[in-house]
């Protein structure tokens, strides 16, 4: 999407999913509503997701970003797959977070990556809503007040 159509919409988009075999989307579908209570448009990908489903998803719906919830440990290999996913199609400023189990050292190692921060168990609902608000806001809506 370009950036003066970006500007005209008046909505965050956000591509949730569960990638992988974690079959435990409680805590997903609690931040599903937790955004969408803050004005933010959820798309919600479901459980199993691969990398592919949600690299084609999140380009498919024009997502500003992708938030993955992860709790297999495969997040060092999953996100960057998924960022490698959103640059092939242009799509390189896609904020790229999550929530899972990530050892601070992974974390750290994310981030020099261009990854987003990630949330884990306990981590403030409204922290999340505020990080992708601050995160997002300055790319979507650029120049505007809000």
């Amino acid at each position: 999407m370009s950036t003066r159509n970006r500007q005209a919409r008046s909505k965050i988009r956000v591509l949730l999913a569960k990638a992988g075999l974690d079959g435990h989307d409680r805590g997903a579908k609690v931040i599903a509503r937790a955004l969408r209570d803050a004005g933010m448009e959820v798309i919600y990908t479901g459980l199993r997701q691969s990398v592919n489903t949600i690299v084609r998803s999140a380009v498919q719906e024009d997502v500003d970003v992708v938030a993955v919830s992860i709790l297999s440990g495969a997040h060092m290999s999953v996100l960057p797959k998924i960022q490698q996913g959103l640059k092939k199609f242009g799509k390189q400023d896609v904020l790229i977070t999550g929530g899972g189990i990530i050892p601070p050292q992974d974390q750290a190692r994310l981030q020099k990556m261009g990854i987003g921060k990630m949330f884990g168990p306990g981590e403030s609902i409204s922290e999340i809503v505020r990080y992708i608000s601050d995160s997002v806001c300055p790319i979507v809506f650029r120049g505007s007040a809000i």
